[in-house]
């Protein structure tokens, strides 16, 4: 029995897809840089997944990625600018983004007060909590997990630890043996295979992977659920 949700924020609740989008465009337009074409945030989402999948394994900071992350970018796209000053104005109208999926809101409307909900997420803490609270849904949430903030990132079984530990340390039950929450208890909810799916299958919790750009998973991928659509989770959960 599924006691505890975990969601995952980027391309889950919000989209960082349409962020990235809309941010490219007003930036380049209030540095005066190249005109805007829609194929360029393509070229964004490679290098910024390639720099995230070397965070993930460590090899990289969250840090060392903001000094280098639109550096990578102009340079392919041809443009002279100084990428960390771009960085530093994508992070702040990042902070204050929260485009929501496709039935996102409804999602976290109909699982808050069925099961214990909290948020699993890489990236910076005051950011995250930010977007959530623009949003309107940060109350919703009893557990706000953020890599910045726990010290280490998604997949690693360290970070779906000290969640786990967290939520127990918070139930306030008499009987811990009887209602601890375990692991197969919790179930994550994300689009990230590499992160959300790989980290959850890792530590023994179920996993329901947000499918949106339907690609195709492995036979032997150990994804619990799939899904297209946000919505398709209540007749899961």
């Amino acid at each position: 029995m599924i006691k505890a949700v975990l969601l995952d924020i980027d391309n889950t609740l919000f989209s960082f897809d349409g962020y990235v989008q809309y941010s490219m465009k007003h930036g380049f337009e209030k540095y005066g840089l190249r005109l805007f074409e829609d194929w360029m945030p393509s070229v964004f989402h490679r290098i910024n997944n390639e720099l995230w999948g070397r965070i993930e394994k460590g090899t990289l900071t969250f840090e060392e990625l903001g000094k280098i992350r639109w550096n990578l970018v102009f340079r392919e796209l041809g443009i002279v600018f100084d990428g960390v000053v771009f960085e530093q104005y994508f992070r702040k109208e990042l902070f204050r983004s929260a485009i929501p999926e496709d039935g996102a809101l409804d999602l976290v409307t109909y699982l808050s007060g069925r099961y214990i909900l909290g948020i699993a997420s890489n990236g910076p803490y005051a950011q995250q909590v930010n977007r959530l609270k623009i949003a309107g849904i940060h109350e919703k949430f009893q557990y706000i997990f953020v890599s910045e903030k726990l010290g280490v990132s998604k997949p690693a079984k360290a970070f779906f630890q000290s969640c786990l530990e967290e939520m127990n340390r918070q139930t306030g039950i008499t009987d811990r043996k009887k209602e601890i929450i375990r692991p197969e208890e919790v179930m994550i909810i994300g689009d990230s295979m590499s992160s959300d799916m790989t980290g959850g299958i890792g530590f023994g919790m179920k996993t329901c992977f947000y499918n949106r750009k339907g690609i195709t998973l492995p036979e032997n991928s150990g994804v619990d659920y799939v899904v297209r659509e946000l919505k398709e989770i209540e007749n899961i959960l």
